[in-house]
């Protein structure tokens, strides 16, 4: 772009430069351009820049004589009804007796051709004048222009605004929209009625947030206006979450394998909706390709380049447009502009030779010339109001009503600098601006500061960059009756809106040209539902992504989560993975079946012993009872009956005193039923040493009472053991999170895992010592010799104890209490059945076995 920027300036200034100052103080112009053009004198001039045609002709170069100039084609209408809405507020001002009193305005048009260097040569002209000779080079009075309206294109105002800036000249645009211009630095003294690409861009992601649109195309013309508003397009969408499936510029040179390719990409993307950054010219080849193509089932969104162009209204392309989404410029309405584009006719001044053209293209003719012959002649009385087109419709006044405002604005600016008080003014040492010497940067400075209203009701005012207020209407391009197309305004976006609503559509009155009559859905996957998170797919945009469910202990609850929450320490995920619930707490309790089981079981243990006890209280005479010390077997029952009732301690929901209670009775009382066992071995071994000769004083030493105060010593150890561990590391209630990441298991933490091993290794070590002396007595010569029963009983109870420590580790929650309950029960059964199991036997089955003869017998025999 610079370099066109720089060839077109060396070849406007080696044209319009001074040649040389002669002698005599004049300067002359080296060359005069074919700039077609309306004019009209006045105190002060507003120079002007349209687009009076679509297509520039450049001759063809020889390099060896003078090239020809360049020649424009393709008149079009819409373009001079802007031009002569600019003509009017120009006649409304001179008009009004309270804007600009005693100063009368003029205009000075010219066409731009859609040609960068055209335009830069129509802008040099404006601001330099077009006088063949020049001798005063005080450069008093006013400049040729004071300002200048347009361009309508961004890359000719960048090009334009790049050297009038340099004389801050100003430069009010009606339809240059590239946000690029919002820099005050490269373009200090340019503003415009329009808002800008950045302001647009904002405006389409309000509509695609709205209708849930990720997943969309993006096409736009290879020209400033298109390149800035996809590089703010492809920033802005990825901001609220979208993402662009293809992104295709459309060419310069409107290639048609370049169209076709487009086209091509189009019908194969997933993508439903297409917005379209570009003028109209880039689009109308684009579309011919679409009908041709037949590609249907596409929501466009049209930029404002060419939302309400007329040139796509025609009943072939409303199967493939119809429907279209669009962004328009701010529709206005000027009262008398129709009847004044009515009143228009040509006059013969060649200065205004562009209303020749018009007249020419409207009416099919030509005025009198030398090569008119054979053709219509116009007389310039033709009848406007006998034709319909986009001249004068003023329906849908947007560039128009743009155009407007520009040139009020620029009138409101010179009012306020003729307001000025000497003295007070807004310049160096408090003076005002000279009306007869006026230099350009002084309306720049009250330009900035110009707030007005229109007729319309519409405020127009400019921010610190030159920007007007962001304000675009939403159109919809819907079906008429006879088959071609009409666009009808169905929303507005207003970034000022006092509500806070930006968007605001009537939603019934939309036209979708799909089968089902709603609006597409246009996603590159589905939105992720509560309970699943978003995982992006390898090599594809954001939006193209898988959803997976939360892991447990995680939750989602809302749509398209990037991540999922970890719920707090007591709780889980619910089944949904959408809400964090309480944990379930889970203990041994007695409404389970395993509760019930192990308490049954425990209850049945304590009768059972009851059942011994009454059986031996009832037999308590007889020699199978009174056999080594009676007394230390109903010392083991009330032994083995703790041992039973301990386990109730282990069931139930844990609290303090159960804790602390439940190993110090399990520990105490198995300490007591294996001492007791130990007691009853040692007097089996000694009442055996007592029967030889050598042991009769055995039985002195190990009497009923030492029998017992072993036993009583034994025990104390334990409770010792036990009132140290419970005072310095108390086992106290847990919930253990750990063990089952679900639930919160309720258990008894143990406090001291030192306190716990003495605990048991004491147990153990009695335990121990038991078995090894009932075995070493197992065959000792007696009829009741309890040794063997002894032996049994502890490897049963060292057997069960050695297999729960694995089991108790390896065990999660409740089951880790379910297996030291199973061991107290098994090894307590083991003990009761046995001991006990024999000696019932005999009491309840054999009584003739329980007499002394029968044991006296058994003694003689085994003598």
């Amino acid at each position: 772009m610079w370099i066109t920027l720089h060839v077109c300036l060396y070849l406007t200034f080696n044209c319009i430069s001074v040649s040389s100052m002669s002698s005599s103080g004049f300067c002359q112009l080296q060359g005069h351009f074919k700039l077609n053009g309306m004019y009209q004198d006045g105190d002060l001039i507003i120079g002007g820049l349209f687009a009076f045609h679509l297509i520039t002709v450049f001759p063809e170069l020889s390099f060896r004589q003078e090239p020809e100039q360049p020649y424009c084609q393709r008149f079009y209408m819409a373009a001079f009804q802007q031009a002569q809405a600019m003509v009017f507020a120009i006649n409304e001002i001179n008009k009004n007796p309270k804007l600009l009193p005693n100063i009368t305005l003029g205009y000075h048009l010219y066409d731009n051709c859609i040609k960068v260097g055209v335009a830069l040569r129509a802008a040099t002209a404006l601001v330099s004048g077009t006088e063949e000779s020049l001798s005063d080079f005080n450069c008093t009075g006013p400049p040729p222009v004071i300002g200048i309206v347009g361009d309508p294109s961004s890359t000719h105002c960048i090009a334009i605004s790049s050297v009038l800036g340099l004389f801050r000249i100003p430069m009010v645009s009606y339809y240059a929209t590239c946000s690029c211009l919002s820099d005050r630095k490269k373009h200090p003294s340019f503003f415009r009625t329009i808002p800008s690409d950045a302001f647009q861009v904002r405006a389409m992601m309000q509509i695609l947030r709205h209708f849930g649109w990720t997943w969309v195309g993006l096409l736009y013309s290879d020209d400033d206006y298109g390149i800035h508003a996809a590089q703010s397009f492809h920033q802005d969408v990825q901001l609220f979450g979208g993402c662009v499936a293809f992104s295709e510029i459309l060419p310069r040179d409107n290639n048609y394998e370049d169209i076709q390719r487009i086209v091509g990409v189009i019908q194969t993307s997933t993508a439903k909706v297409v917005v379209v950054f570009s003028t109209v010219a880039y689009v109308v080849p684009l579309m011919d390709e679409v009908a041709l193509q037949n590609v249907t089932g596409r929501q466009w969104i049209a930029s404002e380049g060419w939302a309400t162009s007329p040139l796509f209204h025609t009943p072939r392309l409303l199967p493939f447009l119809g429907g279209t989404l669009g962004i328009a410029i701010r529709r206005g309405e000027i009262q008398g502009l129709r009847d004044f584009l009515l009143r228009m006719h040509p006059d013969k001044n060649t200065r205004n030779n562009l209303v020749r053209v018009f007249w020419e293209n409207m009416f099919g003719c030509k005025f009198e010339t030398g090569d008119s012959e054979g053709k219509n002649i116009c007389t310039g009385e033709e009848d406007l109001s006998s034709t319909v087109n986009e001249y004068n419709d003023v329906s849908e006044l947007r560039a128009s009503y743009n155009v407007y405002k520009a040139v009020y604005a620029l009138a409101h600016a010179l009012h306020d600098l003729m307001q000025c008080e000497e003295g007070r003014g807004p310049f160096s040492e408090n003076t005002c601006a000279d009306i007869t010497n006026l230099q350009p940067w002084q309306l720049v400075h009250y330009l900035q500061k110009v707030n007005f209203t229109t007729g319309f009701g519409d405020r127009v005012s400019f921010d610190k960059n030159g920007d007007a207020l962001a304000i675009y209407d939403v159109m919809n391009w819907q079906p008429r009756s006879d088959g071609s197309i009409i666009v009808r305004t169905v929303g507005v976006v207003d970034e000022g809106a006092a509500t806070g609503k930006v968007l605001t559509l009537n939603e019934e009155a939309l036209y979708w040209n799909f089968d089902t009559r709603k609006p597409p859905r246009s996603v590159c996957s589905e939105s992720c539902p509560p309970g699943t998170r978003r995982a992006r797919r390898k090599g594809l945009p954001v939006c193209c992504f898988d959803c997976l469910p939360c892991a447990d202990g995680e939750i989602s609850n809302t749509t398209d989560a990037i991540e999922c929450t970890v719920c707090p320490d007591d709780s889980w995920s619910n089944p949904e993975k959408v809400l964090c619930v309480p944990k379930e707490v889970e203990y041994l309790s007695y409404e389970e079946p395993l509760g019930i089981s192990l308490t049954t079981a425990s209850l049945l243990g304590t009768c059972f012993c009851a059942l011994v006890m009454i059986i031996f209280a009832h037999h308590r005479n007889t020699p199978v009872v009174r056999a080594n010390n009676s007394e230390l077997s109903f010392l083991l029952l009330l032994s083995l009956k703790l041992c039973f009732l301990c386990v109730l301690l282990f069931i139930g929901r844990p609290q303090l005193w159960t804790c602390q209670l439940r190993h110090a009775v399990f520990g105490i009382s198995f300490v007591l039923c294996v001492s007791s066992i130990l007691v009853k071995t040692m007097v089996v071994i000694a009442v055996f040493k007592s029967s030889r000769p050598e042991g009769k004083s055995a039985m002195k030493w190990f009497g009923a009472a030492q029998q017992r105060g072993t036993v009583l010593v034994l025990t104390a150890v334990q409770v010792i053991i036990c009132a140290v561990w419970l005072s310095t590391a108390s086992p106290a209630p847990h919930k253990n999170t750990q063990y089952i990441r679900s639930k919160i298991v309720y258990e008894c933490a143990i406090g001291s895992v030192a306190g716990f091993a003495i605990l048991l290794g004491y147990i153990g070590l009695l335990a121990a010592v038991s078995f090894l002396l009932a075995f070493l007595a197992r065959n000792l010569p007696d009829n009741f010799n309890e040794a063997k029963f002894i032996t049994f009983s502890m490897l049963i109870f060292c057997a069960v104890w050695i297999t729960f420590v694995p089991a108790y580790v390896s065990s999660p929650g409740k089951y880790a209490v379910a297996v030291e309950v199973f061991a107290i029960l098994a090894s307590s059964f083991g003990l009761l059945v046995a001991i006990f199991a024999p000696k019932c036997y005999i009491i309840i089955l054999h009584p003739e076995r329980n007499t002394k003869k029968a044991v006296m017998a058994r003694q003689t025999e085994n003598k």
